[in-house]
């Protein structure tokens, strides 16, 4: 039967016998997607239960279409601090026009992902390298911390950034709430050290239940601690969002930066859980499961979701082995919209800050940062441009701070890249680097030059003065100098001009140009560019052996 419906792909290997096994494991995802589901949404402003929402119909869409059995997706504190920032610039206040907007949002995301897994650019998530999602986070992170500094102290925080906000909350420290601060800190350090104690019980679930308790039992609304409030009971109806005034323009490109963040994100998350429980996880299959997931809470009055990395990881601690688990914990949480939305109306607003700091705290990776300034501190510096980018700019134009971030550091590695002369070792078969190998030694007459890089227009400059200062340094008897093109992957009609203008250079010394081991799309260019013809056939080479094998350079020729 499941070859006949080749979509449930998250099914596979699964049965009848199995599903006793994803039971439990399904509602150990939904035990510790509720307290995630009603705090995430408010870093952007919106109501609990579309978190609600959210985690359940999102659980559907990939397991409809997602490729993996084992990854759970659904909200994720990073993808929501920037759709906060996205909603943030249209024009509206809040109510429904910005759940409506955020749900539109959830449609064009899944679009997106549809789109980009049919033309397989799942490749772009490579474009967030590590350690720009590392410091791109952590800014994430601290940005949500301070973002809960009105939740905990029960103050109004209009700043935003990461010092506004604390210089607002000294200007207006005479109106803090100290029950709720005490409420948070208390739920907080519970929470720290559930997760020290390794809890077998989630903590973020042991804190909602204490809390719900705690404020049915002292009445914490009558008391000034602010609480969730009534959630609707029941399910939304699927529907097209149109929200009020919103252009086309500011919908794809917010879209399009949650987009990126979210896969980029979801996509190293999935990769890191499928290294450690040893399965594939294909980029632009990916992209199509996650376009399911968002278009599913888009239609039913979510909002953009990603790869769940607590959700995941519970999953694969609990032995879940398909997308039962998913289906097992969205029935569970549609149980709890339907019948605990009392228990939810009196949640404590500071509990949610405790579990959003806490959160946000394990989203902070000290030891990455470490280990970055132990390998490399140019990745290091990149890392810490992302965060400030986060920080100071804030997370909208933290994104873009951390594309170009990465497209710079991609362009510095390639803006010089390595050389080295070439020789040969008697006894001994193949060219060897002359400052790496001592026993190496030149041709006689024949200079041997390597670059290890793409000839690009950005960087033919420093390699035109690397060739210049090589030339002018050859002993009197060079006759040619022969180019090994093995490591040049591509060449652009910058590069053709300066090899056609070095040609002409070394001519006037009597020495001719020549050219081995050409890749396909290289020697294309060259050709058409008139540099091979330049050249001649008998100075193109198809290995660095056939220079032993020509006819002895002579002086002029």
């Amino acid at each position: 039967m499941r070859k006949e419906l080749p979509l449930l792909k998250g099914f596979s290997g699964s049965s009848i016998a199995g599903l006793r096994a994803e039971i439990p494991a399904g509602l150990a995802v939904a035990t510790v997607s509720v307290p995630s589901a009603i705090a995430y949404p408010a870093i952007a402003g919106l109501p609990p239960e579309v978190g609600i929402y959210s985690a359940l119909f999102a659980l559907l869409g990939y397991a409809l279409l997602g490729p993996s059995r084992q990854i759970i997706v659904g909200p994720d504190a990073a993808t929501m601090t920037v759709l906060a920032a996205v909603l943030a610039t249209m024009s509206f206040a809040g109510g429904p026009d910005r759940v409506a907007a955020a749900s539109l949002l959830a449609l064009v995301v899944g679009v997106m992902c549809l789109v980009a897994g049919r033309f397989h650019f799942g490749v772009v998530a490579a474009f967030l390298s590590k350690p720009i999602l590392l410091g791109f986070i952590s800014g994430v992170s601290l940005s949500i911390m301070v973002g809960q500094i009105g939740r905990f102290t029960g103050l109004t925080i209009q700043s935003d950034g990461l010092v506004p906000p604390i210089l607002e909350l000294i200007a207006k420290a005479k109106g803090i709430h100290w029950p709720s601060v005490a409420l948070g800190v208390s739920l907080l350090t519970l929470l720290l050290l559930l997760g020290r104690w390794k809890s077998p019980i989630p903590g973020p679930l042991v804190v909602v239940i204490l809390a719900v308790l705690a404020s049915w039992l002292f009445d914490f609304d009558a008391m000034g601690i602010k609480v969730v409030g009534p959630i609707p009971q029941g399910f939304p109806v699927p529907s097209i969002p149109h929200p009020a005034d919103l252009s086309v323009r500011d919908i794809l490109l917010g879209a399009a930066a949650v987009w990126l963040v979210s896969f980029g994100s979801g996509i190293v998350a999935a990769r890191s859980f499928g290294a450690r429980a040893r399965f594939e996880v294909d980029p632009d299959a990916e992209l199509v499961g996650l376009g399911a997931a968002n278009i599913a809470t888009g239609l039913f009055s979510g909002f953009p979701v990603t790869v769940a990395d607590s959700r995941t990881a519970v999953n694969l601690s609990v032995g879940g082995r398909s997308q039962c688990v998913g289906l097992v914990a969205a029935f569970s949480l549609a149980v709890m919209l339907l019948y605990l939305n009392e228990a939810v109306r009196i949640l404590p607003v500071p509990a949610l800050g405790a579990i959003l700091v806490a959160a946000a705290l394990g989203l902070i990776d000290l030891d990455g940062f470490a280990e970055l300034w132990r390998i490399s501190r140019m990745e290091f510096v990149f890392a810490l441009i992302a965060l400030w980018g986060v920080l100071s700019l804030g997370v909208l134009s933290g994104v873009i701070v951390a594309i170009v971030a990465t497209l710079a550091y991609v362009l510095l590695k390639e803006m010089r890249p390595r050389d080295a002369m070439l020789g040969r070792c008697p006894g001994r078969q193949g060219f060897y680097k002359l400052h790496r190998t001592p026993a190496a030694r030149p041709l006689p007459g024949i200079a041997v030059f390597m670059v290890q890089g793409s000839l690009l227009f950005f960087n033919v400059d420093h390699v035109r003065q690397r060739l210049k200062n090589v030339a002018s340094g050859l002993p009197a008897d060079s006759r040619w100098f022969i180019l090994d093109a093995s490591a040049i992957a591509q060449m652009d009609s910058t590069a053709a001009t300066m090899l056609g203008e070095l040609r002409n250079d070394l001519a006037a010394q009597g020495i001719l140009l020549g050219i081995a081991e050409l890749h396909r799309e290289p020697m294309d260019i060259l050709r058409r560019a008139g540099v091979l013809e330049a050249i001649g056939p008998d100075m193109v080479f198809e290995d660095l052996e056939d220079i032993l094998r020509a006819p002895a350079p002579e002086h002029g020729s």
